[in-house]
């Protein structure tokens, strides 16, 4: 999350630019297929799901490391 400079948009318990984490968590819990479309969100980027600010794509980021921030994300309470 640190590394791949996720924070400059993103927080765990509020709204920076982007969504707090805790409010993704919420949004997708119960939803099997939450992690596949998040991760496909951070890597392509995408709009309109939390607002008009676009989210860019983050295709340098290694695969795994997406699918295992995804995966913390999901556990995420508020």
């Amino acid at each position: 999350m640190k590394k791949d400079g996720c924070v400059a948009c993103h927080a765990i318990d509020k709204k920076v630019i982007g969504p707090a984490y805790q409010e993704v968590a919420a949004k997708y819990k119960g939803d099997k297929d939450a992690a596949t479309k998040l991760v496909d969100n951070v890597k392509k980027g995408g709009v309109g799901v939390w607002g008009q600010i676009p989210m860019p794509p983050n295709a340098q980021v290694s695969d795994a490391d997406v699918k295992e921030l995804v995966a913390w994300i999901l556990t995420l309470k508020k």
